[in-house]
């Protein structure tokens, strides 16, 4: 079987959700090749010419670049599928968007519909055009793969005719990177980098609205008011949209000196920056999974999550539960974490490297796997 992948969200420098899972897949296939994928081959479609950290080109796995810009998938790939003398026998985008106008099986992965409960928290273009891809491409694909209970759920709820043709495959992190044995220098040299100089408080992703990172902050300034420890918030990812009003909640709460922005976060900083900070928090108004959670998990720092969207699937017994629409309940959670002698903080930690071994990369490729090959049972 010749399986055609839309490689594009994998394909980017600066890699964040979908993005992170987009390129995990692609290589977690790429190390099936030699038992699980046997005779059969990947076609990648891409845009641009692959990076150097994509998977290299070997018998199993080759790139096909059409150029392009904007509606990509309509403007160039849709015609190339249709008119290409080597047509896969199914196309799998580990996004939202296929190809849909092409007569081949197709498989695509949804990360979560909460655009359709917070469409107020999207740009009218980006909501709009996520409703329509998005259910365009659940009606034309013979399975849908949700990364999360609770994105099946969704999309069961939403769209009742897809109710037989959806499966879950969780996301999970990379063990090599992301564990316990991240060293104290390497943490003080990234607290150095990034001018923190107290223990911290950590939230990690995009900057925008379903974050809840008002929440974050306000929440903070009630922990540091009911407080004596020297506390530091850092807020480390890229500004996404409508996220300019999260500085001005720093400024009416007078905590310039308290909170770090770092802006994008290398992937090389993320380890130690999560291993370094006292508690990770993350009180989402709604998650479809929570891959900076997980990470956390893994490097041994206690989380407090809200108990909206996957968020509860990802940490098990292992995290703290807020209520994301209450400053006080995340307040407490913070608090809860920080007030925790050595034993019992240690204790924690040790559950959230529990929980963290549940999810594993290669699992989650050999589960994708057999969904694609499921089309032409």
């Amino acid at each position: 079987m010749l399986i055609g992948i839309d490689g594009n969200e994998a394909n980017i420098a600066k890699r964040v959700g979908v993005n992170k899972y987009a390129f995990e897949i692609l290589w977690g296939l790429y190390r099936l090749r030699t038992h699980k994928l046997g005779k059969h081959r990947l076609i990648v479609y891409l845009k641009n010419k692959p990076l150097p950290d994509m998977p290299p080109e070997n018998q199993y796995l080759k790139y096909k670049v059409l150029k392009g810009g904007g509606m990509w998938i309509l403007t160039k790939l849709t015609s190339h599928l249709i008119f290409s003398k080597q047509k896969p026998d199914v196309f799998f985008s580990p996004s939202h968007y296929v190809p849909f106008l092409v007569c081949i099986p197709k498989v695509c992965s949804i990360m979560d519909l909460g655009y359709l409960e917070f469409s107020g928290q999207f740009k009218r273009y980006d909501f709009w055009q996520l409703k329509f891809w998005t259910a365009m491409s659940i009606f034309v694909s013979k399975y849908i793969i949700a990364i999360s209970n609770t994105t099946k759920i969704d999309i069961v709820r939403h769209y009742s005719f897809a109710s037989n043709k959806v499966r879950v495959s969780a996301l999970a992190y990379d063990k090599a990177i992301f564990n316990p044995n991240i060293s104290q220098d390497n943490v003080r040299r990234i607290k150095n980098k990034y001018s923190i100089v107290n223990d911290y408080v950590l939230f990690l992703s995009t900057l925008k609205p379903s974050k809840n990172i008002e929440g974050i902050i306000k929440a903070f300034a009630k922990v540091l008011h009911n407080t004596k420890n020297k506390l530091q918030l850092v807020i480390a990812g890229k500004k996404g949209w409508m996220y300019e009003s999260i500085f001005e909640v720093v400024k009416k709460h007078h905590l310039e000196e308290k909170v770090v922005f770092t802006d994008f976060l290398d992937e090389k900083d993320k380890p130690e920056l999560l291993k370094g900070a006292t508690v990770f928090v993350s009180p989402s108004f709604w998650e479809g999974f929570g891959l900076h959670v997980l990470e956390a998990l893994a490097v041994g720092t206690p989380v407090v999550v809200s108990d909206k969207g996957s968020l509860l699937e990802v940490v098990g017994d292992a995290g703290i539960i807020v209520d994301p629409y209450k400053i006080e309940s995340i307040a407490e959670g913070m608090t809860k974490v920080l007030s925790l002698n050595k034993v019992k903080y240690n204790e924690l930690s040790r559950k959230c490297l529990t929980q963290a071994q549940k999810f594993d990369w290669d699992i989650t490729a050999q589960q994708t796997l057999a969904v694609l090959l499921s089309t032409h049972v």
